[in-house]
């Protein structure tokens, strides 16, 4: 089934070139055939997951996410059709048959961004990626195969757990500005610290110690992804193709231990580029 027709596929493969590269570069190395609908589901996610950068305050917030919620129940504040994501997400959930309960939980479970509460403990934290990039790869999959659909649940559940601590341990300077902890609660009492405790960053050797223990859990999950993802179609591999550069996210913030909380750990866009070519032509993550 052709996505040539998706309104406004360029503009959301515009929106991921500036604001989500990784996924950008995915988007261009999936299918042609599938690309619209893919683009259309990360730029999506994109809108939502960065409504926090965007307000001064936590009912700002409530307020966009209700506006996708309306939408995507179809009473929608205002022209959808004004949204150009919109657009090309309802031509993507009516062309490919999506569920929109997925993305209703998506945007449930993003209320937690907008608020400074700690992430509780793993659980939580597996929960919370479960409703948000382990969806995300599942829905990819419903689009690309969806014959796979039903072997791909737990795949996805690893994967997007693993995804989710790879992009948190990007993202832990700028969360650390906001006053967010993403780290589970439990991984942090194990180390003797507590959120404001981690915020502060007077024990440098807790941190460490944190740090690795949550490498660990992705690490844990990422291998759980590669055996599963190596049995399924080829033809669903591209929806896991942004895993491919959690690895060398874990190797170097096991190296960087507490300095991760003030230095950027994204390596040079090339060779993020050439991970992911090599991932995609190999399929194999």
């Amino acid at each position: 089934m052709s996505d040539s027709v998706i309104p406004n596929a360029d503009h959301c493969l515009a929106a991921l070139r500036a604001g989500d590269r990784d996924r950008y570069l995915c988007a261009l190395l999936t299918p042609h055939d599938a690309r619209g609908a893919i683009s259309a589901l990360y730029a999506f996610n994109l809108e939502i997951a960065r409504i926090r950068e965007n307000i001064t305050e936590p009912t700002m917030g409530e307020v966009r996410l209700q506006w996708w919620r309306d939408f995507l129940e179809g009473s929608p504040h205002g022209a959808a059709q004004a949204n150009p994501v919109a657009a090309a997400l309802a031509a993507t959930i009516d062309r490919h048959g999506l569920s929109t309960a997925p993305f209703l939980n998506m945007i449930a479970a993003r209320q937690f961004d907008l608020y400074d509460d700690p992430m509780p403990d793993r659980n939580a934290f597996e929960g919370y990626a479960g409703e948000t990039a382990s969806a995300i790869i599942q829905l990819c999959v419903n689009v690309l195969g969806p014959d796979a659909a039903r072997r791909s649940a737990d795949a996805a559940g690893h994967a997007g757990v693993a995804q989710l601590v790879a992009g948190t341990l990007l993202l832990l300077p700028v969360h650390r500005s906001q006053g967010q902890v993403y780290i589970p609660g439990d991984l942090l009492r194990a180390t003797g610290l507590d959120r404001d405790a981690f915020l502060a960053a007077r024990n440098e050797d807790a941190i460490g110690q944190a740090i690795a223990a949550f490498v660990a859990l992705g690490r844990e999950h990422l291998s759980e992804a590669r055996t599963m993802v190596g049995q399924l179609p080829s033809g669903s591999f591209a929806a896991f193709l942004p895993l491919a550069l959690a690895e060398p996210v874990f190797d170097r913030a096991e190296r960087l231990g507490a300095a991760l909380l003030s230095e950027p750990l994204q390596f040079a866009q090339w060779r993020r580029q050439l991970r992911l070519w090599r991932a995609a032509r190999r399929g194999r993550l």
